[in-house]
């Protein structure tokens, strides 16, 4: 198997599941891996890329520790690191709008995958108005998900939370 930026998560555990417990010792976030929901839907859409966002590390990094696992050699160049997210707000940003605030983390746990309740939540609302999230980790999935669907998106790490808000267009 090859490894990129694009390969997903699901299929690097599938092919080779002898890694899970080494990118567990890499990233302790990693260990939600283990919670079959998310192994049956986030690790099917996420990327090495969005893993290595999540657990805050280089996706050069991650990719190197990979192949190092797997006893290849790295392939290509080093990937361009990815944008860092504005800390301000964008435009859009109104704390008055915001209509919903979920605690992924907690909906995980009991084995809810959010996706479903968000976006209900978003076509149901007005334009301008914002769903919130609040989750230990960085929804990687969720924002390239909503970022395609032509939402306003915006992600910030604030006392150890990332924050998530989501605006249905029409501000």
């Amino acid at each position: 198997m090859q490894l990129t930026p694009d390969t997903k998560i699901g299929a690097l555990l599938e092919a080779h599941p002898e890694v899970e417990e080494a990118l567990i010792g890499l990233v302790p976030v990693f260990a939600k891996l283990r919670n079959p929901i998310l192994r049956k839907t986030a690790a099917k859409v996420a990327t090495l890329a969005h893993a290595a966002q999540v657990g805050g590390i280089p996706l050069a990094d991650l990719l190197a520790f990979l192949h190092r696992e797997l006893g290849q050699e790295p392939q290509g160049p080093d990937p361009a690191p990815a944008a860092p997210e504005p800390l301000e707000p964008p435009a859009w940003y109104q704390p008055a709008r915001v209509i919903l605030d979920l605690d992924v983390t907690a909906l995980l746990a009991t084995g809810e995958h959010p996706l479903g309740r968000v976006k209900r939540a978003v076509q149901g609302s007005a334009p301008g108005d914002i769903v919130a999230l609040h989750s230990c980790f960085r929804p990687e999935p969720l924002l390239d998900t909503f970022r395609e669907e032509g939402l306003g998106v915006w992600c910030v790490l604030r006392e150890g939370l990332h924050r998530t808000f989501i605006c249905k267009p029409g501000y």
